[in-house]
């Protein structure tokens, strides 16, 4: 197997912790991808940072409440689970 990581981050307007949870857990696993873990951190007085470890890699996001916005990122090992991801979100690569 060779050695390579199919990389994709984009912005969303989403800042609600249980939105982003429930949306993109349901989102992973519909694409293939396996969750071993999640961590979560939440910073005062606002913002949010989560970080879900996948078999395939790992998915993490940070909130931007200030600015009503969200950093998303994925990173994959196995192309297919990656593709069937951005298609989900209706990502363009």
């Amino acid at each position: 197997m060779k050695a390579q990581i199919w990389n994709k981050n984009f912005w969303i307007k989403e800042t609600n912790p249980e939105v982003l949870i429930k949306r993109f857990e349901k989102i992973l696993v519909k694409s293939g991808f396996h969750i071993e873990g999640m961590v979560e951190k939440h910073f005062l007085p606002f913002g949010y940072s989560g970080l879900w470890l996948l078999s395939e890699s790992h998915f993490a996001v940070h909130t931007f409440p200030e600015e009503s916005k969200c950093y998303c990122e994925l990173s994959s090992c196995i192309e297919e689970y990656y593709n069937n991801f951005l298609n989900i979100e209706g990502i363009k690569i």
